[in-house]
């Protein structure tokens, strides 16, 4: 995986409609982590549409810098990892 905003938003792209699993940072020693598919990218953030009946937030959103700075780490089902 790339260290540029560019080669994240292109992997990122690449993986449109894959299932990922998404850790986020929630602050104060809180890690929250989801389930869902990659539903879109957009210039400056993504969209990851989460499991219906785990979650009652549908979708949720994320920018590139925050898989940049760490604060969001992604990581395929099949175990291929996107952002270490």
């Amino acid at each position: 995986m790339g260290k540029t905003l560019v080669e994240i938003k292109q992997a990122l792209d690449a993986n449109v409609g894959k299932r990922v699993t998404v850790k986020a940072n929630g602050g104060r020693r809180k890690t929250v982590e989801r389930s869902g598919l990659i539903e879109e990218t957009y210039p400056s953030v993504f969209i990851v549409k989460l499991d219906r009946e785990k979650y009652p937030i549908e979708r949720i959103s994320y920018s590139y810098t925050d898989v940049l700075t760490k604060t969001v780490q992604l990581t395929l089902t099949e175990e291929e990892e996107l952002q270490a």
